[in-house]
């Protein structure tokens, strides 16, 4: 894990409920499963992870 990350924090697009994504941004963004934290988590480049939120944002859910 990057030693340059800032502390991890609840995704906005969690809502409520159980189910909850967790977001920590650095030198590259990561993300993990805010139940299991300790299974792991995902890393992107910042460039990646913006691309892949503004085409979330068109998705009608």
């Amino acid at each position: 894990m990057n030693s340059k990350r800032a502390a991890w924090r609840k995704s906005s697009y969690s809502g409520g409920g159980g189910n909850c994504v967790e977001v920590s941004d650095g030198l590259t963004i990561a993300v993990r499963d805010s139940q299991q934290p300790d299974l792991g988590h995902l890393e992107f480049p910042v460039k990646e992870w913006t691309a892949f939120l503004t085409q979330v944002k068109f998705v009608d859910l």
